[in-house]
């Protein structure tokens, strides 16, 4: 039985790690539009192994992302991929936050998360520059590089068999009894079963795949864009520095992390994308922008959160206004201790009413399974996520 992924990042290799040590008498390949793997969402995280603190309890978050930690961090050891231990702060800087501060401390008992609310005292053992009024404290949180995390997954599946196709881009997918024809750039396959990790582009392979079905939401690009603090202020950071992040949207405001590498990211401003590869503010393709304009979930997104939207506009191109951002946490930071960063793209999936899809959401039929919306933490959770979806592959397989 012939299986094939469609999608290269972390979470397409790492259900193809797992299906590969399920099954490996299987025929899988992974097909990868780019000619390397991870250049995407997972080649632009930030490298955080989350703890779960955030997550609906008994959610696929909550749940994959607890079980993926446990799954990654075990992966790394075996693979001899480095991470390091750090702590992670939470912060209220203004009274309005500590309700949900309050209440992220509950979501992290329930998941069972290590984390305990301190006092100002404690913070600044833990933060010494850190400012605010209520704080809580995840001891056992680590950084990583998920790039060398999802090419150690693809050196692993290639040594026992399996097979990764770079450079093809899926340009037609139909199911014909009893197999699809897949036909790319560069060649026609015909798999018996596909799955669709695609990532940016999933909602567009899940239309190509199921023509006649009503998809329950689009992927929306968000750009996330970072600072970096210059390498003399690197010493006001010791680990994960977060704000209490909005209730009512899945980012999680503009934080500072440290990163493996030494250096420390303060970021990010969350701005629709004009182009689903948009990782420039003049990036644009105009079937990218044009599929935006028109949704409806767009629209009624917008008329929901035009404040927030136009906040995070605002912020984008005024290095004061994110200064001012950062200073809610760190006050010693100042505009001159920052320099340009890189940036990321985050495939958030929008349903028709405008609500923003919170959890994983994975879609499947008898013969495709397609992962929808898959958002941080999907990076600390891939290894969780690639064996849910083994769990729910046809019986047949």
């Amino acid at each position: 039985m012939k299986i094939m992924i469609i999608g290269g990042g972390i979470v397409g290799l790492a259900t193809a790690y797992q299906l590969q040590k399920k099954h490996p008498s299987l025929h899988i390949i992974v097909m990868e539009k780019e000619e390397e793997l991870a250049t995407h969402q997972t080649g632009n995280n930030s490298g955080v192994v989350h703890s779960g603190i955030y997550y609906k309890p008994g959610s696929l978050k909550a749940t994959n992302c607890i079980d993926g930690k446990k799954r990654l961090l075990e992966f790394c050891d075996e693979e001899g991929i480095a991470y390091e231990p750090c702590s992670k702060v939470l912060i209220a800087s203004r009274n309005e936050e500590l309700a949900p501060l309050q209440e992220l401390k509950r979501r992290g008992d329930a998941n069972g998360v290590k984390v305990e609310k301190i006092s100002k005292e404690k913070l600044h053992e833990i933060e010494p520059h850190v400012s605010g009024i209520g704080a809580l404290l995840v001891p056992e949180c680590h950084i990583i590089d998920y790039s060398s995390v999802a090419l150690g997954m693809g050196q692993s599946f290639e040594r026992n068999g399996g097979e990764i196709r770079r450079g093809e881009k899926v340009e037609y997918l139909h199911y014909s009894f009893p197999r699809w024809i897949v036909e790319t750039n560069r060649g026609t396959y015909a798999p018996d079963f596909i799955i669709n990790c695609a990532g940016l582009h999933s909602d567009r392979i899940a239309k190509m795949a199921l023509p006649e079905k009503d998809l329950p939401c689009k992927i929306l690009p968000f750009r996330g864009e970072y600072y970096l603090l210059k390498k003399e202020k690197r010493a006001l950071v010791k680990g994960l520095i977060y704000p209490v992040p909005n209730p009512k949207l899945p980012f999680l405001g503009v934080h500072l992390t440290r990163m493996i590498n030494g250096g420390v990211e303060a970021g990010p401003n969350a701005v629709l994308a004009t182009a689903r590869e948009g990782y420039k503010k003049s990036d644009f393709v105009f079937k990218d922008f044009s599929d935006v304009l028109s949704y409806s979930g767009f629209w009624k997104l917008g008329m929901k959160y035009w404040k927030t939207g136009f906040y995070e506009m605002y912020r984008s191109f005024s290095k004061k206004a994110f200064v001012k951002s950062l200073q809610r946490l760190v006050p010693e930071i100042g505009i001159d201790d920052l320099e340009e960063g890189g940036s990321g793209v985050r495939a958030q999936a929008i349903m028709k009413n405008g609500k923003l899809v919170d959890d994983f959401l994975i879609l499947q039929d008898e013969h495709s399974l397609h992962v929808l919306n898959a958002p941080s933490p999907a990076a600390t959770s891939s290894l969780s996520i690639g064996q849910t979806i083994v769990d729910r592959l046809p019986f047949q397989i």
